[in-house]
């Protein structure tokens, strides 16, 4: 039988709640005894997912809502990070290392590249005026079955 647990958070698309949205998943990954790495890996993803929700989705407005839902099933984290945003016109285009629509902020433009190479799985869907929903997949191999 498998092992399943979930969560849902929500929270207005203020900069400052990045970090409690990264702490917070993180605190519900640890039921799966990650690595440091896979753990600083999943609060990197989120960082990168939150902030481009609150920048490029909703433009720093902050009354506008962020969800995260985490589901754990067995050793697999299915993360999903959602808002009712602008949409992105190019997804293609937006997925580019390096392409930011917000070069004025500093922006680095690596959140979609991040997110690929620190995840097993990646889907995004979106649409312009609607929002997007990144759905991300990670199997985290626990410490426990390195040392058995």
């Amino acid at each position: 039988m498998s092992e399943r647990n979930f969560m849902t958070l929500q929270f207005a698309s203020r900069s400052e709640n990045e970090s409690f949205a990264r702490v917070t998943v993180a605190a519900f990954v640890t039921q799966l005894d990650p690595t440091l790495e896979e753990l600083t890996d999943m609060k990197t993803v989120v960082s990168e997912a939150v902030t481009n929700a609150i920048i490029h989705g909703y433009d720093n407005h902050p009354d506008c809502v962020v969800t995260i839902e985490a589901e754990i099933e067995d050793d697999t984290l299915y993360l999903t990070i959602e808002d009712q945003g602008a949409g992105i016109a190019d997804l293609e285009q937006a997925k580019q290392p390096l392409y930011t629509t917000k070069p004025e902020l500093e922006r680095s433009g690596m959140g979609f590249t991040i997110m690929e190479n620190f995840m097993d799985e990646i889907e995004v869907t979106t649409a312009i005026g609607v929002g997007t929903k990144i759905k991300m997949k990670k199997r985290i191999e626990s410490k426990k079955a390195l040392f058995n």
